[in-house]
This record gives structure tokens, sequence and C-alpha cells, in this order.
């Protein structure tokens, strides 16, 4: 694992030569590759080094994170052609990149809570730096408050396991089971906001809505996993007192993750839409993974995979649009296909992607979500019934409304797509409806 680290540490002097934009985004590609062959495709722990290792849960999150960080670097041309600090963008990347590598190979609970809050760092200064509107400051005090306000409780916590049991490894957190009610509240709720839960979601819109697309991108595709990531690690110690008080955050997340779906119909901003979306499918994962059966913590790592890509893609149709148009709402963007018509494709793939249509990796993830939560109880049918249906109507009224329709007469010209472009989004859809294909792993990790 330490071999990829330095690779990235001895990018950053490449960050300052000014030429080398281009280079570091297919230097990741690169890492991304080697990676992917390294390959943990086990359950086990494996190409361990120091503290750090890789199972088959932390593989598909490091993966997740090179991907979408190269594609990052490819939506954000715009910082490049404008000379806009590109330097020290790049440099922001790959810190954000480090962190997020070191978070999902930790072995450790405390490393993982260091590198987990260290992430927030590059996260601020990307939105803060790059952001468009001068609500961005606001927005990164929302992002970072909501974070540190859970965290300090859930470092008191870790301190408390490794007093009494001597030990914080991954590998024997399920060996000591905690009934401590405390206990599991201090732990899981800076997870909990990090997803984020419905009631305490409100930094996301805001931090969504003020970044930079790279901020977006990274934001919805890696960030709130680490919220799925950390309760997949911890729930191990707190099976017990999970039986017990589950019933509440389920509830609460998936009738939040409803009422988020309405929030999503009177959306004007196409970002702000998109946003919601995350936090309602986010919902759904919460009460897979707060069900605690094998079922829903499978489907919530597939989920968060999927969503991670499909959302990151929406974002980046989303800033397309908003390059050629120079406005997010839904009442400018209208009628897009008369404009740009092969974009439409790409609006219809990844809009039907984000309502769970087959052959995606949603589709799957969803199913065995459903599978788990009715399972669970079956009074949650009529929520997700619910749920899955105000998903397709929100995913299909993005796309309607910002691709059909009368053009604004405002918008005189407007250039068609750029191979970047379109490679960009083929990238996010290919992935995510080839790993179908080769499923079981999502079902090997546990």
């Amino acid at each position: 694992m330490l071999k990829l680290m330095m690779m990235i540490l001895f990018m950053i002097p490449l960050c300052f030569v000014s030429v080398n934009f281009w280079f570091i985004q297919l230097m990741f590609f690169i890492m991304s590759f080697i990676f992917m062959f390294i390959g943990s495709f086990n359950l086990f722990w494996m190409n361990m080094s120091y503290m750090f290792g890789s199972d088959l849960l932390s593989f598909g999150m490091i993966l997740l994170s090179f991907w979408i960080c190269s594609l990052m670097i490819m939506a954000s041309e715009s910082i490049y052609f404008s000379k806009f600090y590109s330097n020290l963008f790049l440099f922001m990347l790959l810190m954000l990149m480090l962190m997020l590598y070191c978070t999902f190979s930790s072995m450790n609970l405390f490393m993982f809570y260091l590198f987990f809050e260290s992430s927030l760092i590059p996260t601020l200064i990307l939105i803060m730096g790059w952001g468009y509107q001068p609500e961005r400051l606001q927005a990164g005090i929302y992002l970072l408050f909501y974070t540190l306000f859970a965290s300090l409780p859930m470092m008191l916590g870790i301190f408390y396991y490794y007093n009494n049991f001597m030990t914080l490894s991954f590998f024997f957190l399920n060996m000591n089971d905690l009934n401590n009610i405390y206990m599991y509240i201090c732990m899981i709720f800076a997870f909990l906001i990090k997803m984020p839960m419905y009631m305490v979601h409100l930094w996301l819109p805001k931090a969504h809505v003020e970044a930079p697309i790279s901020g977006s991108m990274i934001l919805a595709g890696v960030l709130l996993k680490l919220g799925g990531y950390g309760l997949l690690r911890v729930m191990s110690m707190f099976i017990l007192v999970g039986k017990l008080c589950s019933f509440m955050i389920i509830s609460l997340s998936l009738l939040g993750g409803v009422l988020v779906s309405l929030i999503c119909l009177r959306q004007t901003d196409m970002k702000l839409l998109i946003a919601y979306s995350s936090v309602s499918h986010m919902g759904m994962v919460l009460g897979g993974i707060m069900t605690l059966n094998y079922w829903g913590l499978c489907g919530a790592y597939m989920m968060m995979i999927a969503h991670g890509l499909c959302s990151s893609g929406l974002f980046c149709l989303a800033n397309i649009s908003y390059e050629r148009v120079h406005s997010r709402s839904m009442f400018m963007n209208k009628g897009m296909i008369n404009l740009m018509p092969s974009m439409t494709l790409w609006w219809f793939l990844l809009s039907s992607s984000n309502m769970a249509a087959p052959p995606s990796l949603n589709l799957f993830g969803e199913i065995s979500l459903l599978n788990s939560l009715v399972s669970w109880s079956w009074f949650l049918m009529i929520v997700l019934m619910l749920l899955s249906f105000f998903s397709a109507v929100y995913s299909l009224y993005l796309y309607s409304y910002s691709q059909h329709g009368k053009i604004y007469s405002g918008k005189f010209s407007c250039s068609s797509g750029f191979i970047r472009e379109y490679l960009l989004l083929m990238l996010h859809w290919l992935p995510l409806n080839l790993l179908i294909i080769k499923s079981d792993y999502f079902f090997l990790w546990i």
C-alpha cells in the first residue's frame, strides 16, 4: 500500500510545473490501473505494509477515489484555461487523494479517524477557493462544523474502547460486543452526519451548490461514502445495541428519503436537485446498514459505489450546461436537445441510472436493499414503494425539463460538447453499467 502513497507524494513537485496539468491526470489514471491490478479481491486483509492494507471493502472505495479524482481533473478544464491557481488546485487534489487513500486503507480505528477528519481540510479549501458565489464561505463553515460537532464524541469513544480492550485494529473489533448505548451514539453519530442522515443533512445541499465541479464530484462520489464505510466497519462492535436501536434510525432515514424526494420535485436549480437526490439514496443505504443483515450490508456497499459514479456524472452534466448558459436554473436550461442533441443521450443514460434502471449497478444495489429492509419489517414496503417511485419521478423531471421544451430566448448560441466531455461522461457510465457483470465481488467482502 505504501508504494502508491509514495507515488502520490512524489507527484506533489510536479503540480507546480505549469505544463503538467494533463500529465497529472494521466498519472492518476495510471495509479487507478496499477491499484486495480494489485487486486484485493479477497475478504482478508492483503497488501499490508505498516498500518495500511486493503480488503475487498476498502479496495472498492480506494479504486472509486482514484477514478473520481482523475475524472475531476478532466472536468476542471476551465481552471486550467483561465489560469485560476491551477497548480494549487492540483496540489489540493493530491492532498485530498492522499487523505482518502490513507482513510480507506487504515487498519486501525484511530488512524482511520485521523485521516477521516483530515480529508475535510482540502475539501474546505476547494469549496472556499474555487467556489462560485460569496455564500461559499457560509457553506464551508457549515461543512466544517457539522462534521466537527460529531467528531469529538467519536474520538472520546475510540479512547474509551482502547482503554478497555487494548486494541483498535479492525480485525479484532467484532470480538468485543459493546452493550453500551452511549458508546453507540458517540461512535456512529459522526458517520450519520457524513452520510448524511435526514435532519443532519443541511450542510450537503449548501456545500454542493457553492462547490466548483471538482468539489461536487468528490463530495458526491467519495466523501459521502466515508460515512457508510465507517458504519460498515464499526457496526460489528454494536450488534446487540444495533438490534435494539436501529428501528429509530431506519424509520428516520427512510421517511427522510421520501420527504427529500418531495423536496427534489420542486427544485429549480439542477445542482440542488442532484444534491438532494444524494440524500435520498443515502437514506436507503443507511437503512440497509442498520438492518445488520447480509443483504443489507452488501447492498449498501454496492449502492455506495454505484451512487458515487452516477451522482458524479450527473454533476458533470449540470456543469457542462452551466459552462454554456452560465446558469444552473432549469428555466434557462430548457430545450437543450435542440442545441446539444448528442449530450441529451448522456443526460438520459445517467438519469436512468439514477432511478435504478437496468443494467446499472444502482438496480442491483436497490434490489438488495429492498430485500434486506422488507425482511426486517413488512411495513417498510409502503415507504420503499414511495422512495423508488419518487426517485424515478425526479430523475425524469430533471431529464425532461432540461432537455425538452421551448428554448429560452436569451440563449443565442451554444457550442456542442467537446470530446473531453463525452469521454468524461463515458468513463462515469461504463463502469457503472459493466460492474453488474462482476457483482459477485460486492457480496464477497463480508
